[in-house]
C-alpha cells in the first residue's frame, strides 16, 4: 500500500471527532463547543459513556486506542457519535498499517452513513490497488472499486469543506479524491468494454492527477482498444511513455503510432510534445495511413499476384477492396505455389499452418494444407515446426480477424521428421 497516499486521504478529512458531553446537569465549555464545530448537536448525555469515548479518542498508544474504541462501539452500538468513532477507528488502523481492518472499518462507516466520503475514498483506493496487483480476485476487486468510485464521485459533489481547512487545502483534497475515484470508475468501465464511459471518467481522473501513469495508460487504452482506434489515444500513450519511460511501453506506443500513421515519421515529435504537456492539446491529430483498400490497390500496382508473399495475399484478400481481391484470387487459384509456414496443428492427411509473421507470433493457423498422400505416423510434424510446402489454393475465408486459405494437392517439400532407420543386416536376428 502507498502509505503516503493513504495518509493524505485520511488527514485531508480529519475533522474533530470529539463529541461534547458533560456530566449530568452541566453544559460543554465554550472552548469545547468551538472545537467541536458541527459536532455540537452530537451530545453524549451519559457521563460514563462520554468518558469512555474521550479516553479512546485521546489514547496515545495506537493499539490500545483501537482496542478502546472497538470496546466503546461494542458497548454503545447506538451511540450518537458512532460515525465519528468509526472515523477515528479507521484512521487509527491506517496508522497501524492494517489494511484489512481499515477496509472493515470503512464498510462499517457506510452502514451508518452510505455517503461517508472518507469510507468511500478508502474503499475505492484499497479495491483498486488490489485489482492493479493482479491478485487472483482482481476482477471482482475492480468491479467493486468501480462501484465505490461511482458513489465517491457523487458524494464529492455535495461534500462540505471540513472546518479548519483552507480553500486551497480543500480544493487539493477534492482533486486527489476525484482522481482516485474517477480512475477506478474508468478502469472498471474499460475492463467491461464500455469505452465511452471509460474515456469520460479517465479523462476526469487524468485532469485531477495528470502525473499518474496508471490512469494515463488506461486512458490511452480506452481510445486505442476500440476498432477503429481514436487518434487521441496516441497522445495519451505517448504521455504514458513520458511518465514511465521503459522499452516495452515505448515499443507499444511506437507500434500503435506506426499502425495508425503508416510510418514512424513524427513519432519523436509526439513524444516530446507529450512530455511537455500534461493534457492533450486542442486540435491534436495525426494523419492516418492510407486505407487498407488503398494499400491493397497500391500493392498490385507494384507487383503481380503470383509474385506477392502469402502475407500480402492475406492483406489484400481481407482489405475490403473487391477489385484487388478478385485480381489476386484469379491470379493464384488452382496454381501450385511453394511457401514457408509453421505447424499449428497436424494430422496425417492435413496440416494447419501459419504463413504470416503476425499469425506465426500469435500461433494462429491461416493455412489448411490438404495432403495428396497421408503422412506416415512417424513423420507427422510437431507444432512449431517450420516447413516448406507446396499446394494449389482452392478456397479462402475471411471473417473479421479470422483468415484461412485452403491448399489442395498438398505436399511437404522440407522439414518433416526423418523416417526411422531400418536395422542393418549385421543386427538382424536369425
Amino acid at each position: 500500500m502507498k502509505k503516503s497516499l493513504i495518509v493524505l486521504l485520511l488527514a485531508a478529512l480529519s475533522v474533530a471527532a470529539q463529541a461534547q458531553a458533560a456530566p449530568a446537569g452541566e453544559q460543554p465549555s465554550a472552548a469545547g463547543a468551538a472545537a467541536a464545530g458541527d459536532q455540537q448537536k452530537k451530545v453524549i448525555q451519559d457521563p460514563i459513556e462520554y468518558n469512555a469515548y474521550i479516553a479512546a479518542v485521546n489514547a496515545t498508544n495506537l493499539a490500545q486506542k483501537a482496542q478502546m474504541m472497538e470496546s466503546y462501539l461494542q458497548t454503545y452500538p447506538n451511540s450518537v457519535v458512532k460515525e465519528d468513532g468509526l472515523d477515528v477507528l479507521l484512521k487509527t488502523y491506517q496508522q497501524l498499517n492494517n489494511p484489512a481492518q481499515m477496509k472493515a472499518s470503512a464498510q462499517r462507516l457506510l452502514q451508518v452513513n452510505p455517503g461517508n466520503l472518507t469510507a468511500l475514498v478508502v474503499l475505492t483506493y484499497l479495491d483498486h490497488s488490489q485489482a492493479l496487483s493482479n491478485a487472483p480476485d482482481a476482477a471482482a476487486a475492480l468491479k467493486e472499486a468501480g462501484e465505490f468510485g461511482a458513489r465517491c464521485v457523487q458524494a464529492l459533489q455535495t461534500a462540505r469543506q471540513p472546518e479548519g481547512s483552507t480553500d486551497e487545502q480543500w480544493s487539493s483534497t477534492k482533486s486527489s479524491f476525484r482522481g482516485i475515484c474517477s480512475s477506478a470508475v474508468g478502469h472498471a468501465a474499460l475492463q467491461a468494454g464500455d469505452y465511452p464511459a471509460a474515456q469520460q471518467s479517465l479523462k476526469d481522473a487524468a485532469a485531477a492527477t495528470p502525473n499518474d501513469v496508471a490512469t494515463v495508460y488506461q486512458l490511452a487504452l480506452s481510445y486505442l482498444t476500440p476498432k477503429p482506434p481514436v487518434v487521441d489515444g496516441l497522445f495519451w500513450i505517448a504521455r504514458a511513455v513520458a511518465l514511465a519511460p521503459n522499452p516495452q511501453l515505448l515499443a507499444y506506443a511506437k507500434n500503435r503510432y506506426e499502425r495508425y500513421h503508416g510510418s514512424a515519421d513524427g513519432f519523436d515529435e509526439l513524444l516530446a510534445a507529450a512530455k511537455a504537456a500534461p493534457t492533450i492539446p486542442a486540435g491534436f491529430t495525426v494523419t492516418p495511413a492510407p486505407s487498407t483498400a488503398d494499400q491493397a490497390a497500391d500493392m498490385l500496382k507494384k507487383s503481380t499476384p503470383e509474385k506477392l508473399s502469402f502475407a500480402e495475399w492475406q492483406f489484400i484478400l481481407t482489405s475490403g477492396n473487391k477489385e484487388a481481391s478478385d485480381q489476386v484470387w484469379s491470379g493464384i487459384k488452382g496454381k501450385p505455389v511453394q511457401l514457408v509456414a509453421v505447424v499449428i496443428e497436424s494430422a496425417r492427411d492435413s496440416l494447419k499452418l501459419a504463413g504470416s509473421a503476425d499469425d506465426i507470433d500469435a500461433k494462429k493457423a491461416d493455412i489448411t494444407l490438404t495432403l495428396t498422400t497421408p503422412l506416415a505416423a512417424t513423420r507427422v510434424p510437431k507444432a512449431g515446426t517450420q516447413l516448406i510446402i507446396q499446394g494449389s489454393p482452392s478456397e479462402y475465408s475471411a471473417v473479421g480477424d479470422a483468415f484461412n486459405l485452403t491448399f489442395t494437392a498438398g505436399e511437404v517439400l522440407k522439414g518433416l521428421p526423418e523416417p526411422p532407420k531400418k536395422p542393418s543386416a549385421a543386427h538382424k536376428v536369425n
